[in-house]
């Protein structure tokens, strides 16, 4: 079942809009609790969950939402509540509305006006992580600018 008018509705701020089936559409009233591990393909939270979520597609977070644990995907918009850690490898949205409490760790972080974040954030790029050895340590390049253009 493809759910394309979703993906249109609910992807606003990301920078490529994820060209995938929706998989799995978790509606308000359902619970769950344990761990939610997809093969492919978007899924779209609308629930009460508690536990570990797991997909290398896109999570969408819905504002009626209220997960507790840990999300794991390429993709995550948090337009609802999320207590936990989140790992994007492309990118995590956090939408007007939208809470995240717990870390996170994304190399592209979007924040709309409105949104709510607390925790610590790891902005991890390729482009800093090979300079990274050519880098001089704090100490050193403080004391270096002491002793040159003498």
């Amino acid at each position: 079942m493809r759910l394309d008018f979703l993906k249109r509705k609910h992807w606003q701020g990301l920078k490529a809009v994820p060209n995938e089936e929706i998989v799995a559409f978790l509606e308000p009233g359902i619970e769950i609790e344990g761990q939610l591990r997809v093969a492919a393909g978007m899924v779209r939270l609308d629930c009460q969950f508690k536990g570990t979520i797991y997909s290398p597609g896109t999570i969408i977070v819905s504002s009626q939402a209220d997960i507790e644990g840990d999300i794991d995907a390429m993709q995550i918009s948090i337009a609802g509540k999320v207590k936990g850690n989140v790992h994007a490898s492309e990118q995590l949205e956090i939408t007007e509305h939208g809470i995240l409490l717990g870390d996170v760790e994304t190399p592209s972080l979007v924040l709309n006006p409105g949104a709510y974040f607390t925790g610590h954030c790891d902005m991890p790029t390729h482009r800093l992580e090979e300079s990274a050895p050519d880098e001089v340590a704090p100490d050193e390049s403080q004391h270096n600018s002491h002793t040159s253009g003498s």
